[in-house]
């Protein structure tokens, strides 16, 4: 029996994937369930055409992905912060610190798509973050620790 699956199923299928299974695990499991659907000819249709229109959009977040990247490649970012001796930091530098400062310079990006070498950054210096903007689009971007006057 085919069936058009609705959520994505360990070791049968992902989201919007047709699979055949048997007729009683469909009937009795994944139906009621709401998991799946009956693959007929109109749901296939239907599926056909939400398929077209998410690649559309994915196609669209992607480009705007890009743009943004090229706008963060281009920016220079300098974080101030105390310094102890030995270029030792009062404190630490991470994710938010990077992502604060992003935002505050009119790049929007959530910390949780930001990763920092070690998680944080505890004396002065140049460092490489990796930030994803995208599932297909990560860049990454430089920035350095300076002394705070």
């Amino acid at each position: 029996m085919d069936i058009i699956l609705k959520t994505d199923v360990e070791n049968l299928g992902f989201k919007d994937e047709i699979v055949t299974v048997k007729h009683g695990y469909a009937r009795n499991y994944l139906i009621p369930q709401g998991i799946a659907e009956l693959a007929t000819e109109s749901a296939r249709k239907v599926l056909a055409e939400n398929l077209k229109q998410k690649a559309h959009k994915e196609q669209k977040l992607i480009e705007e992905a890009k743009k943004k990247a090229e706008g963060i490649k281009g920016f220079e970012l300098k974080i101030a912060s105390k310094v102890g001796s030995g270029n030792k930091l009062f404190g630490s530098i991470n994710n938010q610190n990077i992502a604060d400062a992003l935002s505050d310079n009119g790049f929007q990006v959530d910390k949780k798509f930001i990763q920092v070498p070690g998680n944080t950054i505890k004396a002065l210096g140049s460092y490489t973050a990796k930030i994803r903007l995208h599932r297909e689009v990560s860049i990454d971007f430089e920035f350095e620790v300076v002394a705070a006057k």
